[in-house]
């Protein structure tokens, strides 16, 4: 009875109670906006979202539990699976091409997207990498070997073409890299090579559609029943949205059905319009809540291990609630980057939730306990 009575009180005592609540906060509030939004469809896409948040807080708790030290010894095996799913979206007859892009999984109704499954797997591997040279990782031969680990994933998703999803990666690989310490003259090599990379990309590897979001962010009156019609749109709706908002589900966007994607990539707008600037900040704040504990919790990992998965998880987390919040206002282009926890999708969601199950491993694990 006092041993059960002890494992109660180191439960309770290594628990982040704090970013349980945040997350699971910010995934219902998602629903009911999904809810709210999805129209005609809104009743399927709860049911959905609802069986992937389920699922996902079953993968927290198995997670929470499972030593992240564990996942990092089997990282090998995880990042291969991650490549074969790579791989095998991109064949004809297997993959799923949706808005142009061939990065889906088609199980009858349920959709999977391979990429979301590979940022977990790559932020778990690619720490194990780190922790592995962390002390020589200034060494050329050191530096050469993560950039190429990390390019491999990075690569097939841009074959896609995803490269809103490549732009996570990205971010995920320099906030990492940061955390670890890399030296500064790499940091500015790396910029310099990015700057010399934007004309090839632009001339040689952007879609005339992708070149067109870009353009529209400057000027979307210059196409607005084309590019610049879901960016005008958007804007609109967030706009109209004022202090309080028109009321859940007495959105003009959806009830006249002129926002497309409204319950995926343009949620926030609908939040804006419809519960307004009150629930534009809930959802910030929820975020910048999850976000801030995910680096705390890094902070005080018991290791780099779990430091560096942390740091993963929150640059993850970060970049795609900024990209999505600045697209839905207009300032960044249109990339088909979900708002974590509140943009339908089931991979979306599931996977985000497994990322929060990784960070809580590591506060259960940590002998730094501070709430």
């Amino acid at each position: 009875m006092f041993k059960r009575s002890n494992r109660i009180r180191g439960f309770i005592k290594n628990m982040d109670f704090w970013l349980l609540i945040f997350t699971l906060a910010a995934a219902i509030f998602g629903i009911i906006m999904i809810s709210s939004a999805g129209g005609e469809d809104g009743r399927r896409y709860v049911i959905v979202q609802s069986a992937a948040l389920v699922v996902g807080i079953a993968g927290i708790c198995l997670l929470m539990f499972l030593d992240y030290e564990y996942l990092s010894r089997i990282s090998v095996y995880l990042s291969a699976a991650g490549l074969v799913l790579l791989v095998l979206v991109l064949i004809p007859g297997i993959g799923k091409v949706q808005n142009g892009a061939r990065s889906w999984f088609e199980f009858g109704p349920i959709n999977l997207q391979p990429a979301e499954i590979a940022k977990i797997i790559f932020i778990i591997a690619f720490a194990k990498q780190l922790s592995d040279c962390e002390n020589r990782i200034n060494e050329p031969k050191n530096i050469l070997g993560l950039l190429l680990f990390a390019l491999i994933p990075m690569v097939l998703i841009l074959l896609q073409p995803d490269f809103g999803t490549g732009s996570v990666f990205a971010v995920i690989l320099a906030a990492m890299l940061f955390a670890a310490g890399i030296s500064w003259k790499y940091i500015v090599a790396g910029v310099a090579v990015l700057a010399a990379m934007c004309p090839i990309m632009w001339f040689f590897v952007l879609q005339d559609y992708q070149k067109s979001r870009i353009i529209t962010v400057f000027n979307p009156e210059s196409d607005p029943s084309g590019a610049g019609y879901h960016v005008l749109q958007s804007q609109q709706a967030v706009g109209s949205g004022r202090i309080f908002g028109s009321g859940l589900y007495k959105g003009s966007s959806q009830i006249n059905n002129i926002l497309p994607e409204r319950h995926t990539d343009f949620i926030y707008s609908v939040v804006c319009e419809e519960l307004g600037i009150i629930g534009a900040v809930l959802v910030i704040a929820l975020m910048c809540a999850i976000i801030i504990r995910c680096i705390y919790i890094g902070m005080n990992a018991r290791n780099s291990l779990g430091r560096y998965m942390c740091v993963g998880v929150a640059a993850m987390l970060a970049f795609q609630t900024f990209e999505n919040i600045g697209m839905c206002i207009g300032i960044f282009p249109v990339t088909g980057i979900t708002l974590p926890f509140f943009s339908y999708g089931g991979s979306s969601l599931l996977t985000t939730m497994l990322a929060i199950g990784i960070v809580l491993s590591v506060k259960y694990k940590s002998r730094v306990i501070n709430f």
